[in-house]
This record gives structure tokens, C-alpha cells and sequence, in this order.
């Protein structure tokens, strides 16, 4: 069955459609979604059968993930991980924005969820969509990059029509927020208070 689409205006997103969005997470359901680097695929973090789901689509096993999550602002993260002083300082600059911070994981999130390491990717992106859909849900997402499977040359599309073509089977529900950028977050291992860049993304760690 062919994902919905749901067109979302970034600037002002409709409560009503936020609920609806919710409500498929609820269920089970994967959402793609537009975020302030490139879009994402996800599911709610409690809804193993999803998470199972994503991870075959994916291809790896759900323990071996390189998953991360979406929270909704820094007091949201202390939740699901243990922040070093020097971690928050810098994680206070950088966030809301394109960063993800490898962080060690803490119990509250779902055995099904955790990797061997221990550790857990987080995000909070500088984008009203997702921070509206983690907001009404009440608890984190996850995010993992929508990347091109037809296209070697163009990694991360960013054209919606390009995504739904690609993606229409893949998903319950795929989120309309128009054009993305090209380029995934900035990965940071910040599992200890020294830093290292795993992934160099569009975020410039030498900035904060």
C-alpha cells in the first residue's frame, strides 16, 4: 500500500496534521519527514514491531543500528542521555541545529533499541516539523537519512517528488515540507569529553 502524503507548510505547521501524524506513529507506522539537513525515515521509538520494520528496510539488525533520535530540546535529551558538563556547554550552542551527538545511552530507552556500545545518537534539528511531532508525541522519533538508491551521484535527494517515487512503499506517511538540503548532519562522538568528529556534515564543529 502506497504511503499518504501530507503537505506541511515548515513556517506554520497545522496542529490538525501534526495529530494525524502522531496517531500513525502511535500505530506503528513510518514517517518520512523533512528536517534542517536532508529528510528523514522514522518511528516512534516505543513501537518495536516499527523499529524492527525500519531496521530490515535498512538492512541491518536492530541492535547493530547506527539509529539516532530526535528530541525536542536540550532538556528533553537528559532523558536518554548522560550529558558530561563539557558536552552540554558545547551541545548548547550547537543545538537546536545540524548536529548529531553520540552520547551514552541511558535506561530509559527501549532494550530493543539500544546498541552493544551503549551509546545513542541524538538530535534536535533547528526545524518546526519534527520538533512539533516529538512535542505531541512525548517522546523522541527515530531519524536515519533518506538517501538515493537509483542515483549514485546524488546521495541525499532533495526533491519531494524524487523521495515519494522512491520511498511510496517504504512508508506510511511521507511528509510534503517541500525542497531539503543536500548535505546529513554533522556526527559528533561526544561518548566522553574527547570529542571526535565522526561524520563531517554540514554543521562546523570549529564554530561552536
Amino acid at each position: 500500500m502506497a504511503a499518504e502524503i501530507l503537505r506541511i507548510y515548515e513556517q506554520d505547521p497545522d496542529p490538525q496534521k501534526i495529530d494525524q501524524i502522531v496517531r500513525c506513529l502511535k500505530d506503528g507506522g513510518i514517517i518520512i519527514y523533512p528536517t534542517d539537513t536532508v529528510y528523514a525515515m522514522g518511528c516512534d521509538i516505543y513501537q518495536n514491531r516499527a523499529v524492527e520494520k525500519l531496521s530490515a528496510l535498512k538492512g541491518f539488525k536492530v541492535k547493530k543500528n547506527n539509529f539516532s533520535i530526535v528530541c525536542s530540546d536540550l532538556s528533553n535529551i537528559a532523558d536518554y542521555a548522560r550529558v558530561s558538563n563539557k558536552a552540554f556547554k558545547v551541545m548548547k550552542k550547537a543545538l537546536p541545529g545540524p548536529f548529531t551527538f553520540i552520547l551514552p545511552a541511558t535506561g530509559k530507552l527501549p532494550k530493543l533499541f539500544q546498541s552493544n556500545r551503549k551509546n545513542i545518537g541524538i538530535r534536535v534539528p533547528d526545524h518546526p516539523v519534527p520538533k512539533a511531532i516529538v512535542e505531541a508525541l512525548g517522546n523522541p522519533i527515530i531519524t536515519t537519512s533518506v538517501k538515493d538508491d537509483v542515483d549514485d551521484m546524488l546521495e541525499y535527494p532533495n526533491e519531494i517528488e524524487v523521495i515519494i517515487a522512491q520511498n511510496e512503499n517504504n512508508a506510511d506517511l511521507i511528509i510534503d515540507g517541500g525542497w531539503s538540503g543536500m548535505d546529513p548532519s554533522t556526527v559528533i562522538d561526544a561518548s566522553d569529553d574527547d570529542f571526535e568528529i565522526i561524520r563531517q556534515g554540514i554543521g562546523i564543529f570549529e564554530d561552536l
